[in-house]
């Protein structure tokens, strides 16, 4: 897949800079990801006009300067690399370029693929029904065309479904994982080729599990994702009562894992990011970049001129806060973590700054203003859905393939799992299925 998406115009590069999210384990390392350089979406031409980042400042951002532009006011590497980020934006815009990079950087890559490749692309074209024949194979796809009439499409080699997951499905979402959903992914994720499959014969796994992430949750009724701000120093995570209960720097869908479960004995949704004012002068809030009036007047962000002030108007003991604040800065000063290992590994470190010492992740709260962030159990999309094979073939109630169907990305039961075993373990094995459905397709 990478060679082949090399030889069609995907330029790749390495994020040398991000570790596996568990290095400790056998076998981890440090920069086995890569991704797509930013791309000029100008080559788009009037289809740049359906790209989703459309709306958004033109940023050529690579994975590697995420880490560093969250502190790039608090530390010496984190300027430099902020520099190189600014002088990139302006290179390109001097050049007439509209560099978009990350995730916005390899679909627009693949849909400049595709438009010179010839393919027919239909947006706004829903997916309402599975054609099957009397042996329940599927021949094609009922759609809802642009005029609003359904169509037929007869699929010669067979039918991919990659519709992404049911993340914004509000029913579902109380159904399979008992909470209303806060997630990052599109509007549009409703899960409706998941249902269509189902009703075709395909059989469901994962569905209880999702690509869960601490997020803050805003006015607007969206999530803000939440990943370098819970790990940087100066900073913990308690539940209702005021207690911590998880690693904040562990990988985010092991928190957000964690705060589900606390949630079964000890209110955790929301739980409540504590920071010193250190933290909210250094490091980068994404939540905060449009201001916190609004995140304020929701009482998502609170602030106080002491510990005790705080958790009162959280409804926490503030006694009991002040234990918690108090047994975390002996961990800080110390530089372990005695109770979760936070800081212990270089994933924990990677989120860190590098000038708090003895340990990157842990600075103790001690200076005030101190703020409290509400934090829900978001996500980057649900895991579960499709059954399928090592060829992206639907698997039916019996375990066998349905033929002439095939499924990839967040439609599917995620091959990894439960965990996230590093960066790209959502999009990599998407797009790998995606490849291997289209060659055992047209075989």
């Amino acid at each position: 897949m990478f060679t082949f998406l090399q030889r069609l115009g995907v330029r790749w590069t390495a994020a040398k800079e991000y570790p596996d999210y568990y290095p400790d384990r056998p076998g981890g390392m440090t920069g086995r990801s890569i991704e797509a350089e930013p791309f000029n979406t100008r080559k788009l031409g009037p289809w740049f006009a359906t790209f989703r980042g459309r709306d958004s400042i033109p940023a050529p951002l690579k994975t590697d300067d995420v880490w560093l532009l969250s502190r790039a006011w608090s530390t010496p590497s984190g300027f430099a690399r902020g520099a190189r980020f600014v002088f990139r934006t302006i290179g390109g815009l001097a050049l007439g370029k509209r560099l978009f990079g990350i995730g916005g950087g390899l679909t627009a890559s693949l849909m400049s693929i595709l438009l010179r490749q010839g393919v027919e692309v239909l947006l706004d074209t829903p997916l309402t029904d599975l054609i099957l024949d009397d042996a329940g194979a599927v021949l094609g796809a009922t759609v809802t065309g642009a005029d609003g009439a359904p169509q037929r499409i007869r699929a010669l080699g067979g039918v991919v479904l990659g519709a992404g997951g049911f993340a914004q499905n509000a029913e579902w979402r109380q159904k399979y994982h008992g909470i209303p959903g806060y997630s990052s992914a599109a509007d549009g994720d409703l899960g409706g080729p998941i249902a269509i499959a189902e009703a075709a014969g395909a059989q469901l796994a994962l569905m209880d599990d999702a690509w869960w992430g601490a997020s803050v949750p805003l006015p607007d009724g969206h999530s803000q994702f939440v990943l370098s701000e819970r790990s940087m120093p100066f900073s913990i995570v308690v539940d209702s009562a005021g207690d911590r209960y998880t690693n904040e720097s562990a990988s985010y869908i092991d928190f957000g894992h964690a705060m589900l479960e606390r949630d079964r004995t000890v209110p955790a949704i929301p739980s409540w990011l504590i920071l010193d004012v250190r933290h909210r002068r250094r490091y980068l809030f994404n939540a905060f970049l449009q201001g916190t009036k609004q995140l304020r007047a929701k009482g998502v962000v609170r602030s106080a001129a002491t510990i005790e002030e705080l958790a009162a108007g959280l409804g926490m003991q503030p006694a009991r806060l002040r234990a918690t604040v108090e047994r975390f800065n002996g961990f800080a000063r110390a530089g372990v973590d005695a109770d979760f290992g936070r800081g212990r590994t270089a994933y924990d470190n990677y989120y860190g700054d590098p000038g708090v010492k003895p340990n990157p992740n842990l600075g103790p709260i001690e200076k005030g203003p101190f703020t409290a962030v509400q934090l829900v159990p978001g996500d980057l999309g649900t895991k579960g859905g499709l059954l399928t094979d090592a060829d992206a073939r639907v698997l039916n109630v019996d375990g066998a393939p349905i033929p002439g169907l095939y499924a990839a990305g967040n439609t599917t039961a995620s091959v990894m799992g439960r965990t996230y075993p590093g960066p790209g373990s959502t999009i990599a094995p998407a797009v790998i299925f995606g490849y291997r459905a289209g060659r055992a397709a047209a075989a």
